[in-house]
């Protein structure tokens, strides 16, 4: 499985270079990450500065409209962010033939339906089709990423990655355990990236989600860097697994 522009070679991510610009960034992140904003001092807490280092920062931030204060003090994220959330979903856009094609699936299928791929040495959800059925597993946004060892695709494009790209991935991303069947030790999940790769697709049984199973294929017999994958109710895709996979290999071909 080939890598698009912008896929882990397994170098290292470079360290910020602007000790201030890295600490503005920070902020956002936090802020993004939180309910419903943070105070100065939880801001602080939380990125390790001073309280008055935290307090100029928000201050700039501020007049550059990426934060607001609101009620009690708290920051919150400000209307420009908006414009860095349209940016990135309309740059992170894959190929123009993808989006049809996870449609296709949707519709097929009844169940939510994704391509993913790499993603400047992440594995990211590239786009998204809502399924039909009255029931639907629970989805992932556009844009999701993380969590590789524990979703069908990710695992899917780690399993066909170059060992250099896999080792610098699983490197930087601990296997974190989000249900009671995910994959937390290196062995075991090398052992299932190794069956992955003998049979040429994946599958995540209640790996990411209790409830939910996901099954991924590649493109083009692998030659691509994107992967098909679909999610729904376990019961559901275990009745329909087979049917699922032709159905999705099919497409994937098309």
């Amino acid at each position: 499985m080939t890598s698009p522009p912008g896929a882990s070679e397994g170098a290292p991510e470079p360290r910020p270079r602007v000790q201030s610009a890295a600490r503005a960034v920070a902020i956002l992140m936090a802020v993004a990450q939180s309910d419903n904003g943070l105070t100065t001092r939880a801001i602080a807490e939380r990125v390790a500065i001073g309280r008055q280092a935290a307090y100029h920062l928000l201050h700039t931030l501020v007049g550059a409209g990426v934060l607001v204060r609101g009620e009690g003090g708290r920051y919150m994220l400000g209307l420009r962010v908006g414009t860095l959330a349209h940016g990135f979903a309309r740059q992170l856009a894959p190929s123009e033939h993808l989006a049809p094609i996870v449609r296709a699936l949707a519709q097929a299928t009844g169940e939510t339906a994704y391509a993913a791929g790499w993603w400047s040495g992440e594995i990211a959800t590239l786009t998204v089709a809502r399924g039909t059925n009255p029931v639907q597993a629970a989805e992932v946004s556009q844009g999701y990423v993380g969590n590789a060892h524990a979703r069908a695709s990710g695992k899917l494009l780690l399993a066909f990655a170059a060992p250099a790209a896999r080792e610098a991935y699983l490197e930087q991303h601990p296997l974190v355990r989000l249900a009671p069947r995910t994959l937390t030790t290196r062995s075991t999940l090398d052992a299932d990236l190794a069956h992955i790769r003998e049979r040429g697709y994946a599958i995540d049984d209640e790996e990411f989600a209790a409830g939910l199973c996901c099954m991924a294929v590649p493109f083009d017999g692998g030659h691509s860097p994107f992967v098909l994958a679909l999610s729904a109710p376990r019961e559901r895709a275990v009745a329909k697994r087979e049917s699922y996979l032709e159905t999705m290999r099919a497409i994937a071909r098309s």
